[in-house]
């Protein structure tokens, strides 16, 4: 089901959780707390921004003409270090690599993701409909962070010091576009559990998109969102593990990964609308669960419960963690009968302490 644009939330959704901004910006060394306190800025910018232009209705940036059927429309723009969005546009659909490695990550990275849902689930970009793919690269001076805005993906350099490039990961530029198969399908509400639904998806679908580009079954994938992502000086491997939520970090300046594994740690916040990147753990490692007990390639049965539950209908824009729960059953019922995915999903929500037996 495709919601009516009118009924879309606001969306924007970064990739960075802002408690590790918020850490950062805090930081006696200007060198750390200067970008991420920008970032933190932009950020806010950005968001009441994308509020704003969703009442008065501005206009799309996705440029003119149609892809051919089953064949992505990609548009890579440079800001320049600006803030100004989309940018100069520097490559076009069809053409051929330039010298920019960062404009050729974003490129190939937008490319990945049409392919994994048009291969595994028959979707025709973001929107089922050839929507086309539109990123501005070097975004803003040192800004730590990439974003979905609800139009188009913009990726920043990093500092250096804390963040690379965030082009690098291939799972980071299918997690923010997943944020735009969320909107144009469940469209999940940006806070609470429904919120960290909304971030989950796109773990899970960015996982899925790495894994599908790697060749990597299930056993062999490192479940990790984001590695690649951090300098040299930190002390982690990624921004978040599904397969062992809080885990992906343990830093003197960044502090430990809060993610729990289990509604046992499930935190109660106010802040990061209601914890949506910190809680997505528990959802994101029932999903592993299910990978690991299925085996072979994630994409497949593991992922296509999902991708139904998320474009189905049923699933609700303030939908708890049990009501997800439940339907994934469902879904696996639905597709495989009462064999072993449906087992499989039952002890993967059992085991992170979700009811899911309806």
């Amino acid at each position: 089901m495709t919601p009516h644009p009118a009924r879309f939330e606001p969306v924007f959704c970064t990739i960075v959780p802002p408690h590790i901004l918020d850490t950062l910006a805090r930081h006696g060394d200007p060198a750390l707390a200067g970008p991420a306190r920008r970032t933190l800025e932009r950020d806010a910018f950005e968001r009441t921004h994308r509020r704003l232009t969703t009442v008065l209705g501005a206009p799309s940036v996705a440029p003119p003409g149609e892809a051919a059927p089953g064949k992505p429309h990609r548009t890579i723009h440079d800001a320049g270090h600006g803030t100004e969005l989309p940018g100069r546009k520097v490559r076009g659909e069809g053409d051929e690599p330039g010298n920019d490695a960062t404009v050729n990550r974003a490129y190939a990275g937008l490319g990945a993701t049409f392919e994994l849902f048009l291969s595994a689930y028959a979707r025709n970009s973001i929107d089922g409909g050839g929507l086309p793919l539109i990123a501005t690269v070097h975004y803003d001076e040192d800004y730590g962070n990439a974003f979905w805005n609800g139009e188009q993906m913009v990726f920043g350099d990093g500092d250096g010091e804390i963040f690379l490039d965030f082009t690098i990961p291939v799972d980071v530029i299918g997690h923010e576009l997943t944020h735009g198969v969320t909107q144009y399908t469940a469209n999940l509400t940006y806070f609470g559990q429904p919120g960290a639904l909304n971030e989950h998806f796109s773990d899970v679908f960015g996982s899925l998109i790495k894994q599908y580009t790697l060749g990597q079954t299930a056993d062999d994938a490192d479940w990790l969102i984001g590695a690649g992502l951090l300098a040299p000086r930190v002390t982690g491997k990624a921004l978040r593990s599904m397969k062992e939520p809080g885990t992906a970090y343990d830093d003197d300046v960044l502090g430990k990964d809060p993610q729990p594994a289990t509604m046992d740690g499930y935190v109660r916040t106010g802040r990061d609308n209601g914890g949506v990147h910190i809680n997505s753990g528990i959802p994101n490692h029932a999903f592993y669960l299910v990978a690991d007990a299925l085996g072979g390639n994630a994409w497949e049965r593991a992922g296509q419960i999902w991708y139904d539950v998320l474009t189905g209908g049923e699933l609700d824009s303030q939908a708890q963690f049990t009501d997800f729960a439940r339907l994934t059953v469902a879904a696996a019922v639905s597709r495989y009968g009462q064999g072993e995915e449906r087992q499989a999903v039952l002890k993967a929500w059992e085991r992170v302490g979700v009811t899911a037996a309806g």
